[in-house]
């Protein structure tokens, strides 16, 4: 059996969705479904079952699974990059997590966990996947993800686990994340509603508005590469997941209206007061190290990702992966 914890959520849905692609349904869902949407990126799975988060920390710690597990791939976290419950972070997103890698370890099961690009802070001391411990992320989200990078590799079990630092995600099975959802999500409600996408100014010379850079990557693309980590069993360490190829929010815009063939009308905003401390201007993967194991994998261009979001998912009364 494969355990996917968050599995119901956005990454953890489509990657199910992949496992049922590859003949695989042994699958026990682990996830907090709550009165929202998410349990719509269920419909339509072949799975063994759904437990919630709190049973299965619980029944596992208590050896009720015994030896049926073969695989955890641990999805699930508190998310949001603006929760200021530190206490709640380092609990639901450091403790749970060293938990479930321990009994992983106890009994050599294989451990496929998700880390973030926010580890990497303002990128001050860049986006390299073998440097942990200088990093500075800039909210308690970023920072509860790099304490259990850096417990995995005090360990000695970056050796043994995968860690994932996801860059910028976006595509379907996103719908009921509200305001943590992708700008490509957000820009064509915008679009539809109103015409034109808001952008936040910048605040720093180096950048004009709009021109500020991430590293997007559909969301199609990092379930493919996670398969290879989860069948390769020879790749073991902390890998960023990414393109390797920053993009300006403009060309993300730009990227929207040409899918919905409409012409380009961008206005810029203020960025709340909140945010302004904790902006990453750039961020791009470094992908050498994951390049080199047998996981590597051609991205989909920012065009043709954004293209097939909206025309065939978004456009479609957001149809589901």
């Amino acid at each position: 059996m494969i355990v996917v914890t968050g599995g119901a959520g956005f990454i953890g849905s489509c990657f199910l969705k992949k496992l049922n692609d590859m003949d695989v349904s042994n699958i026990l869902v682990v996830d907090e479904l709550g009165t929202g949407a998410k349990w719509k990126n269920l419909v339509g799975k072949d799975i063994a079952g759904v437990v919630h988060k709190t049973a299965f920390r619980t029944n596992l710690l208590a050896g009720e699974y015994g030896a049926e597990i073969e695989a955890i791939v641990h999805l699930g976290a508190c998310s949001r990059t603006t929760e200021e419950d530190a206490d709640y972070l380092l609990e639901n997103n450091y403790e749970y997590s060293k938990d479930l890698a321990q009994y992983a370890a106890d009994r050599n099961i294989r451990f496929i966990y998700a880390s973030s690009a926010a580890t990497y802070g303002s990128g001050g001391s860049g986006y390299s996947d073998s440097e942990y411990n200088a990093l500075e992320p800039l909210n308690m989200y970023g920072f509860s993800k790099h304490l259990f990078d850096n417990w995995v590799r005090r360990n000695g079990y970056d050796t043994r686990f995968v860690g994932i630092k996801f860059f910028n995600v976006f595509g379907p099975n996103e719908y009921h994340k509200g305001d943590m959802a992708s700008l490509v999500y957000k820009a064509y409600r915008q679009v539809v509603d109103t015409g034109v996408i808001r952008l936040f100014k910048s605040y720093r010379p180096e950048y004009e508005h709009g021109e500020q850079k991430r590293d997007f990557i559909y969301v199609k693309d990092a379930v493919d590469i996670m398969w290879d980590m989860l069948r390769l069993g020879e790749i073991a360490g902390i890998f960023n997941l990414g393109t390797g190829r920053a993009r300006t929010w403009n060309d993300l815009a730009g990227a929207v209206f040409h899918a919905l063939g409409r012409e380009p009308h961008i206005e810029y905003i203020d960025m709340p007061e909140s945010l302004k401390n904790q902006y990453q201007y750039f961020t791009e993967a470094e992908m050498e190290k994951l390049r080199q194991t047998r996981a590597g994998h051609e991205c989909t261009s920012l065009e043709n990702a954004v293209a097939d979001y909206v025309q065939n998912y978004l456009d479609r009364d957001y149809k589901h992966l």
